[in-house]
């Protein structure tokens, strides 16, 4: 089972680069200024010959360098004592995320729908429109986050659905190995209940089938209800949960000043996957 989280791992990595990465002794320091949990944390992914009271410090030391609370990924691969000694640190538990998978040998039969439009590349309007969806109007974010796209190293499906020459839906998928990650599904708000989601997951899963995907993974924040029953309707079953340990503000030291601190509220909403 830990070799199969460890392929998820190592794919979401591949599918989601932040704005800036740092390696550390076997541990991936990563930050783009509060856009999500995902890309301004440290995931541990290689053996460690540094112990954990010397590496703690330095990544709180680097963290705060740039502004941010040190956020330490915390998923199966990593050992629960770890997670202990962040607790007695006083580091809260934010964003619980499951991470759903299926395998592609069926699925759900295609129904009519909106002309769901697909391209290889990742348009900056698809971007841009995915702000709005989103409501991202910090304009740090809308500046670099865009970057972190064209970064992808891998295939990607970009999928969208138009109305009146306006995006309203997205969805993105990334190819990796035999699987298909599945991104950024957002309606917006006047069109929901439509079904546009499950199509554009659907449209996505089909696609990437004909691509050579053989499986597909998803994160969806824990009390996501809505999106966890798409899901599972869909084929997708829950197979291990992740969560994020952050730093508490009393110990983060320097971030009063920090011009992007107060920002954290809207920074760390991470989409439902």
């Amino acid at each position: 089972m830990h070799t199969d989280i460890k392929q998820i791992e190592d794919m979401s990595l591949n599918a989601w680069p932040s704005h800036k990465m740092e390696l550390y002794d076997g541990w991936i320091l990563r930050f783009s200024y509060f856009y999500t949990h995902r890309t301004n944390s440290v995931e541990q992914f290689g053996a460690s010959t540094l112990t954990w009271r010397e590496k703690i410090p330095y990544c709180e030391q680097e963290y705060s360098r740039l502004g941010s609370p040190a956020v330490f990924k915390i998923s199966p691969l990593v050992s629960p004592d770890f997670d202990y000694v962040l607790e007695n640190r006083g580091y809260a538990i934010e964003h619980t995320t499951d991470v759903m998978t299926m395998e592609l040998r069926e699925i759900p039969p295609k129904k009519t729908s909106p002309r769901i439009c697909y391209t290889e590349d990742i348009p900056e309007i698809w971007i841009h429109s995915l702000f709005d969806l989103k409501g991202t109007i910090n304009p740090v974010h809308r500046a670099v986050v865009p970057s972190m796209y064209r970064a992808i190293p891998k295939e990607t499906i970009c999928a969208s659905i138009w109305h009146e020459g306006k995006i309203v839906s997205t969805g993105l998928g990334i190819l990796d190995r035999d699987s298909i990650g599945i991104y950024a599904i957002h309606v917006r708000e006047d069109f929901r209940r439509k079904g546009y989601a499950r199509q554009i997951c659907t449209g996505l899963l089909r696609e990437g089938q004909k691509k050579g995907a053989r499986k597909a993974y998803l994160q969806v924040v824990e009390n996501n209800l809505p999106a966890h029953l798409l899901y599972e309707s869909l084929g997708f079953r829950k197979y291990y949960t992740y969560w994020f340990r952050v730093q508490p503000a009393s110990t983060a030291a320097g971030l009063k000043d920090c011009p992007t601190a107060n920002r954290t509220n809207e920074a760390f909403q991470d989409s439902h996957n």
